[in-house]
């Protein structure tokens, strides 16, 4: 595979053919399962043996001493048939004041009585009858598979553990919310999403640490940071899940010399791949959308139109 390229095609398969110990960075982040148009193909199952997959193909594409990072947030929710249905009433914002215990009290009452008849002898909607008799004020929708929340770091770890790349460090990147209103509130205890994981997993060799890829400045307020903060990409209106192009500049900028060889394999809108153009890197993209692979080859052919050098 000849860099400076966006390729189309599955991540793991095209990342065994580029060549062995050529790529000095592997910046990306994987489909996160939470129902995106470009990974409803696949079962739970099928995304966890991506996610395997590919790492395991770094093993090969990777050179001694470099480095793969991966983005992902640090817990995702999956579907679970077998987990108990998790009772959420949010109390603070019942339309009705009738409780489950009135409703089974008038139900023992009047047996006769459907829900209609029930809403109608307590003042109340018979969408009121049916939540508190049923339970659907659940976490994961009426009629949709409870939700289990699982950590996700742990997949990572162990097919890197199989690929023969180290765990070698874990910052956190703090976003800001991805909504417009900045009041929104969750109606349950989970907090709102505002941080994402970046694991660094080192392939064993000589590691090179050059303070001079960036300025005294830089180095103080976030190249030894374990926090990041900047701002995630406001309007996904190109791709769904875009991550801004500060994370990829940075961890080029940071772990890498120019025209070395950096490889996203879930490229994306072409982030990445625009991250080296305009740092001055060799670049591999790869995705299994050919809509994005055209997205991405055209956002790489505006920065190279823009470069300085151009």
């Amino acid at each position: 595979m000849d860099p400076d390229r966006i390729y189309h095609g599955d991540a793991a398969e095209l990342t065994t053919q580029i060549e062995p110990g050529s790529v000095s960075l592997s910046v990306w982040s994987p489909p996160y399962f939470v129902g995106k148009e470009y990974e409803k193909h696949l079962s739970f199952d099928g995304w966890k043996s991506l996610l395997h997959r590919t790492i395991c193909a770094h093993d090969s594409a990777l050179r001694p001493g470099a480095f793969m990072v991966v983005n992902i947030a640090d817990i995702l929710a999956f579907a679970d048939e077998n987990l108990p249905r998790i009772q959420a009433p949010n109390v603070s914002k019942l339309r009705s004041p009738v409780t489950r215990e009135q409703v089974l009290m008038a139900k023992a009452d009047h047996p006769e009585m459907n829900r209609y008849a029930l809403a109608e002898l307590l003042g109340c909607s018979e969408q009121t009858i049916d939540r508190r008799l049923n339970g659907n004020n659940i976490r994961g929708g009426k009629y949709q598979a409870q939700t289990r929340v699982q950590l996700t770091g742990h997949l990572l770890v162990e097919a890197a553990d199989e690929a023969g790349l180290v765990l070698y460090d874990r910052r956190v990147w703090v976003k800001d919310p991805c909504w417009a209103n900045r009041q929104w509130h969750p109606s349950s205890y989970r907090s709102v999403d505002e941080f994402e994981y970046l694991y660094f997993f080192w392939k064993p060799g000589e590691t090179v640490v050059d303070r001079n890829r960036l300025s005294s400045k830089e180095w103080s307020d976030w190249g030894g940071r374990g926090v990041w903060r900047f701002p995630s990409v406001r309007a996904n209106t190109e791709h769904e899940a875009q991550f801004p192009l500060e994370l990829p500049l940075r961890l080029i900028r940071l772990l890498t010399d120019a025209g070395d060889l950096v490889l996203d394999p879930f490229v994306g809108s072409g982030t990445t791949a625009v991250a080296a153009v305009q740092t001055g890197r060799r670049y591999i993209g790869i995705d299994s959308s050919p809509a994005y692979v055209e997205l991405a080859r055209r956002r790489v052919e505006e920065a190279l139109e823009h470069r300085p050098d151009a």
